[in-house]
């Protein structure tokens, strides 16, 4: 699959060649979906337990005469409504680690960039660096680029090792920009963009980290 390279400079740029077993598969519903909920569960801290009744060290002997004692009928010290008692009802213990096969995580990262791919929202550029690191230079080049003043709604931009500097200065101010470098690159946030960005840096990167 070839791909014109684009670039903030006027100059034209050349065709890369993606592969194929990379950006060119057919995505799968089923496997994004097993993906992106692994994804978010990942996301969800432990849950952390109340001591309920049965979990508080309090004297189990029966608080006082069952009748005749002028107080309510009481059992033992563990009851909730007494200070140190467990709780009624209380929140239990949930982890959220769910496991998903490696070769099924690395099958929807690829379905995930294939979509793009196929959608024609790939977009594979030459160098993200930023004139002054200026927002405001950046909103002009970005829309001298896509059609209608910019690619989509939002855009996921992803850089080789490490985020251009004066790429991800210019674009800290944007909420329509995200960017990570490719170590980074998961499903769920390339999904959840209208148009994914990659640099060259990126593209040799992903397609290694595939291939090795």
């Amino acid at each position: 699959m070839k791909v014109k390279v684009q670039s903030f400079a006027d100059t034209a740029g050349a065709d890369i060649e993606l592969n194929d077993e990379v950006f060119g598969l057919d995505p799968r519903a089923d496997i994004l979906h097993r993906v992106v909920t692994w994804q978010l569960e990942k996301r969800r801290a432990t849950a952390s337990g109340t001591r309920e009744r049965a979990d508080v060290a309090r004297t189990g002997k029966k608080f006082g005469r069952q009748k005749g004692g002028g107080t309510a009928r009481h059992g033992d010290r563990r009851a909730p409504i007494f200070v140190g008692g467990g709780k009624a009802h209380g929140q239990r213990t949930r982890d959220f680690n769910p496991g998903l096969n490696k070769k099924v995580r690395a099958l929807g990262l690829k379905m995930a960039l294939s979509s793009h791919a196929q959608a024609g929202t790939l977009v594979v550029m030459d160098s993200l660096t930023v004139a002054e690191s200026k927002t405001k230079t950046l909103i002009a080049d970005w829309a001298k680029l896509g059609p209608d003043g910019g690619w989509g709604k939002t855009a996921l931009v992803i850089d080789g090792a490490a985020v251009e500097t004066s790429f991800a200065l210019a674009a800290g101010n944007l909420h329509t920009i995200n960017v990570m470098p490719a170590a980074g690159a998961n499903v769920y946030d390339i999904l959840k963009h209208d148009t994914l960005v990659l640099t060259r840096a990126a593209v040799e990167m992903l397609e290694a980290r595939f291939n090795g």
